[in-house]
């Protein structure tokens, strides 16, 4: 017996999205997905393989599996965006490099990582002083920190948690990540908060953290979810956590 059937435009037909996951990361998706439950939007997840210690040489590791990651991504129906979720990666690698990779497989999606995401939050909050929270060893931290002054903001205060190991920093509490923020940002002369990693739980103490401070608070995972928002012509206001998300 042959069924008859119909067709109609599938999933994401609003806005279909990519994002390209590390091995390690424990937690992205979680802060992600009440985000993108919305009405037409679909968020594919790849996984890349990636190493339990986060150094300059495993993070450039990745670069020469990122085209094969996002050939992985549904393909059948062109992406509006694909996001690399690694901060310290995307600093390491470079993001044109990250672009050309991954728009070698998804030739017209737009491309975005938390390194430039947080970069166009910053900017977009019209702060230039920022005060920097890592989990990361130091040469980590200082390639994130340079990333920053390049892109002519001012890292004036900054604090690591020291870690080289996913699995730790995934663990971190995130009454850990609240206080280290609250002491970052306790500075008279930051503006703004930046915590750096796709792997930290931040998303539950954004707004405590800056109704604490007076001041907006970003991740890489809220800079991400945001940039990949508007690039997807999505509505960000009200999407999501912070003064991020307040426009």
């Amino acid at each position: 017996m042959e069924l008859q059937f119909e067709c109609d435009e599938g999933l994401g037909s609003r806005a279909a999205l990519g994002l390209i996951v590390l091995q390690a990361d424990e937690t992205i998706e979680k802060e992600f997905r009440p985000l993108f439950d919305l009405e037409d939007v679909v968020l594919y997840h790849s996984r890349i393989p990636s190493d339990p210690e986060v150094n300059e040489e495993t993070l450039m590791r990745m670069k020469a599996g990122l085209t094969d990651t996002a050939a992985l991504l549904p393909g059948n129906r062109p992406l509006d965006v694909i996001g690399y979720a690694c901060t310290s990666a995307s600093t390491v690698i470079g993001s044109e490099a990250v672009e050309t990779a991954i728009r070698k497989a998804h030739p017209n999606a737009r491309v975005t990582n938390p390194a430039v995401a947080v970069v166009t939050a910053l900017k977009h909050l019209g702060v230039t002083r920022v005060g920097v929270v890592t989990p990361y060893i130091a040469e980590v931290s200082e390639a994130v920190v340079d990333l920053l002054r390049k892109a002519g903001l001012d890292p004036v205060r900054v604090g690591s948690f020291g870690q080289s190991e996913e699995a730790t920093v995934a663990r971190i509490t995130p009454q850990s990540v609240e206080q280290a923020v609250q002491a970052v940002g306790d500075d008279p002369e930051v503006e703004a908060v930046f915590a750096s990693c796709t792997n930290l739980r931040t998303f539950p103490v954004i707004e405590a953290c800056e109704q604490r401070l007076a001041k907006p608070v970003i991740s890489s995972n809220l800079a991400l979810a945001w940039h990949m928002m508007k690039l997807a012509a999505l509505k960000t206001a009200g999407a999501g956590p912070g003064k991020l998300f307040d426009s």
